[in-house]
C-alpha cells in the first residue's frame, strides 16, 4: 500500500523528465555516444543530479509560496529599476530559449515522420504536429497532458532499456565515462548540448507553476520524492541512449536512420520502425510543455491568471507554437536545429539558476525552508560549472563566427 501511495504522489516530476527525453535528448545523447564512445557520460550524471538539486529548489518556492517563479520574482524585487530588468531578462530567455527549443521539438517529430512517410511535405507533418500539440494544450486538463505525455515517454523509453541488456558492455570504460571528466575543444559543444537538454531552463519555471496543479495540498516531502524517482529515472534513460549510440561508433548522423542504428542490437531492421515512433512521441511531448512553461512563466512575470483556459493564457502558449511551426517549415536540417537549441537553452541556464538561488534564500518568502549551508554550496556549484561551461562554448562559437 506505501508503494502505491508513493506511485499516486508521482506526477509534475514526471512531467518534467518527460519534457528534457525529448528529441532533443535522443539526439544529443545518440551523437554523443556515436561520436565520443561512452567518455560524456559524466556530464549526463553532471546534469542529472543538476536537475534534481534545481527542480527540488523550484518545486520547494512553488509548495512554500503557492506561487511560480515568475511571480516570485515579480513580488520579491523590490527597487523598480532591478525588477523590470530582471522582468525583461526572464521574459527574453523564456521567449528565446522556448521559441528555439520548441522548433527543435517539432522537427524532432518531423525527423521520425519523415523516414517512414518520406513523400509528405515537410509543412504538412509539421502543422499536423503543431495542430496535435494544440489541442491537448487546448483541452486544459493538466491529468490529461500528465498521462499522455508520461505514456508516450515510457514506451519510447522501454525500448532504450531493453537494449541496454542486450549490449556487451565495456564496463571499465562505463565507469571511467561517469566519475572522469573530458573536455577540449572537440566535444565543448557536444557537452554543453547534453547540459541543456536535461537541465532545461523552462522546466523550472513549469515545475513551481504544476506542483499546485497536481495537488490540492502539495507537501515538500511528496515534491521530493515525485523528484528523486523521475527525475532518476528519466536520467538513465539519458544514460542508455548514449550507451546505446556508443557502441555503433559512425560519423555524421543527419536523419532517423542514423539515430536508429543505437537500437539494432534489439530490433534489427524494426529499429528504424522503433525510433521514428519514439521521435514522434518525444517530439510531441516536449512540443506541449515548452510551450505550456512560456504560458505560465510570462502570465507569472505579468501578474496574470495561469488558469489553462485563460485567454491570455491560450494566447501566450499558441504564439510560441506557431513559432516553433513556422521555423520547423523553412527546411533546416532537423538535427542542426535541435543542435543549436540545445545549446541555447545552456547558455541562458545560468541566468535562471542565479535568480532560484537568490528567491530561495530569502527567508521573509521561504522561513524555515529556506537553502541550508550543504544546499548553497551544491547549488553553487552547478551554477559555478554551468557558467564554465556557458563560458567556454561562447568561446568556441565566437572562434567558429
Amino acid at each position: 500500500m506505501k508503494l502505491l501511495e508513493r506511485l499516486k504522489n508521482i506526477g509534475p516530476a514526471a512531467l518534467i523528465a518527460a519534457a528534457f527525453i525529448g528529441p532533443g535528448t535522443i539526439t544529443q545523447c545518440t551523437l554523443a555516444g556515436a561520436k565520443h564512445g561512452l567518455t560524456l557520460l559524466w556530464a549526463l550524471l553532471f546534469s542529472t543530479l543538476a536537475t534534481i538539486i534545481l527542480q527540488e529548489m523550484a518545486a520547494r518556492i512553488g509548495v512554500v509560496t503557492k506561487e511560480g517563479l515568475a511571480e516570485n520574482i515579480r513580488n520579491h524585487i523590490q527597487h523598480p529599476v532591478t525588477k523590470t530588468l530582471a522582468i525583461i531578462l526572464v521574459f527574453a530567455a523564456i521567449f528565446i530559449g522556448n521559441a528555439a527549443y520548441e522548433s527543435g521539438n517539432i522537427l524532432g517529430a518531423y525527423l521520425g515522420v519523415e523516414t517512414l512517410f518520406p513523400d509528405i511535405p515537410t509543412w504538412i507533418v509539421v502543422c499536423m504536429i503543431g495542430l496535435i500539440a494544440g489541442l491537448l494544450l487546448w483541452i486544459g486538463s493538466y491529468r490529461l497532458i500528465e498521462n499522455v505525455l508520461i505514456t508516450l515517454v515510457v514506451l519510447m523509453s522501454l525500448c532504450f532499456l531493453i537494449t541496454l541488456f542486450m549490449l556487451d558492455i565495456d564496463y571499465k570504460a562505463l565507469f571511467s565515462g561517469l566519475f572522469l571528466p573530458q573536455y577540449n575543444e572537440d566535444n565543448i559543444l557536444q557537452i554543453m548540448g547534453l547540459v541543456g537538454t536535461t537541465v532545461v531552463p523552462y522546466n523550472l519555471f513549469l515545475h513551481a507553476a504544476l506542483v499546485n496543479e497536481k495537488w490540492k495540498n502539495p507537501t515538500i516531502k511528496k515534491a521530493r520524492t515525485d523528484i528523486y524517482v523521475s527525475i532518476t529515472l528519466g536520467g538513465l534513460i539519458s544514460m542508455c541512449v548514449l550507451i546505446c549510440a556508443a557502441g555503433v561508433q559512425q560519423g555524421n548522423i543527419e536523419n532517423a536512420a542514423g539515430l536508429a542504428r543505437g537500437l539494432e542490437p534489439l530490433l534489427g531492421n524494426y529499429a528504424l520502425v522503433a525510433i521514428s515512433i519514439g521521435l514522434l512521441a518525444a517530439g510531441i511531448t516536449s512540443a506541449i510543455t515548452a510551450p505550456l512553461a512560456t504560458a505560465y512563466a510570462i502570465s507569472g512575470i505579468l501578474g496574470l491568471s495561469r488558469k489553462l483556459t485563460a485567454p491570455h493564457f491560450r494566447g501566450l502558449w499558441l504564439f510560441i507554437l506557431i513559432i516553433g511551426v513556422m521555423v520547423a517549415s523553412m527546411g533546416w536540417k532537423p538535427i542542426l536545429v535541435i543542435r543549436v537549441a540545445q545549446i541555447a537553452n545552456g547558455l541562458l541556464l545560468p541566468l535562471i539558476v542565479i535568480f532560484i538561488i537568490w528567491l530561495i534564500n530569502k527567508k521573509q518568502v521561504m522561513g524555515n525552508h529556506a537553502n541550508s549551508l550543504v544546499q548553497n554550496i551544491l547549488s553553487c556549484i552547478i551554477l559555478g560549472i554551468c557558467i564554465l561551461l556557458a563560458g567556454k562554448t561562447f568561446y568556441t562559437l565566437w572562434q567558429l563566427i
